[in-house]
């Protein structure tokens, strides 16, 4: 008996790494947008992810299925800074980066922060913008710093955009450049409720009346525990086997004869960082296979262009990373 017990506790599992209380930040954080949000629990999820792997994240959808609020009160969940942005054709750079104000009684000019200064922003309907206004977004997406009149400014930590798009509506919008749509750890394309999760929303609204849905949202992250949550995802371990595989996928994106444009190193380092935040929340110190899978499609959809021809069939991106994920070797 004591033998059999002595075995038991040799194929318990013990965690190198401390991840109870990040496991216990996530489950609040899903309970605390669990009171407003029914069901869309993958975008939920991926957005938690890309916070923890310090990613900025696209979300697109048909309007009303919770793009917007969603990422709103995922914001409210954490005692940062946020802002929310709704980008116009006749949006400029100085309406979201800020302008230069001549101050009468000092007569010097000062510089007065825009909207872009903040910890979390939402961007609504990021493809209305135009190019200059884009171009500004970029350098704050991509550097986390803004420059303004010969002047560099550093994005206080955290610095991550959530930005929405609708897909089906194309007037007044601009087709986001590939080099920003790269800058997107995931691009989280967001389904209609089922029967029963719209029956419940329904139910949800009718018993809520007119109370204010921010109001149910607790805070229950500083900037200080995302910082420190950022690092923990760092010490999750990657073995040789699972990098190479990781590799792998992307390489295959580069040579597959569906594909006009494949993913970037940059994508790679996206897999593996997403991985190790989803195995962290999931309670494992070590990346799996699965957790490579699974990120891997929203990671790399977006970035990756179809042959005119495979286009024209009606393929999809997503449909060409799920069969190139299934044509490479599971490793052991």
């Amino acid at each position: 008996m004591e033998e059999k017990e002595q075995q038991e506790d040799s194929l318990q599992f013990n965690s190198r790494v401390d991840l109870t209380k990040l496991q216990e930040a996530v489950a609040q954080i899903k309970s605390e947008l669990g009171k407003v949000i029914i069901g869309q629990q993958n975008m939920i999820e991926l957005l938690i992810i890309s916070i923890l792997s310090n990613g900025h994240s696209l979300i697109e959808g048909v309007p009303g299925v919770a793009k917007t609020v969603t990422a709103k009160l995922l914001a409210k969940t954490m005692n940062v800074d946020f802002s929310r942005i709704q980008f116009t054709p006749d949006l400029m750079p100085s309406d979201i980066l800020g302008t230069s104000i001549f101050n009468v009684k000092t007569s010097e000019f000062e510089f007065k922060k825009g909207p872009l200064f903040s910890n979390i922003i939402l961007i609504d309907e990021i493809n209305r913008a135009p190019a200059k206004t884009q171009a500004a977004l970029f350098e704050a997406m991509a550097e986390r710093q803004i420059t303004i009149d010969g002047t560099e400014y550093s994005m206080e930590p955290p610095f991550l955009v959530f930005a929405t798009q609708n897909p089906v509506e194309q007037e007044g919008t601009y087709r986001l450049p590939e080099a920003q749509l790269d800058r997107f750890l995931f691009k989280i394309n967001v389904q209609y409720p089922t029967l029963e999760e719209e029956v419940e929303i329904l139910e949800r609204k009718h018993e809520q009346k007119n109370t204010q849905v921010e109001l149910l949202i607790n805070s229950i992250l500083s900037a200080k525990q995302i910082a420190e949550y950022q690092n923990t995802i760092k010490e999750i371990i990657a073995e040789k086997n699972l990098i190479k595989y990781i590799a792998s996928i992307v390489d295959n994106t580069r040579t597959n004869a569906n594909l006009y444009l494949g993913a970037s190193p940059r994508a790679s380092i996206a897999i593996m960082d997403a991985s190790k935040a989803l195995a962290a929340i999931s309670g494992r110190d070590f990346i799996t296979p699965d957790d490579i899978k699974k990120v891997a499609t929203p990671i790399l959809a977006h970035r990756i262009i179809l042959t005119p021809e495979r286009e024209m069939e009606g393929l999809t991106a997503e449909h060409v990373v799920k069969q190139i994920i299934e044509s490479i070797e599971i490793p052991r």
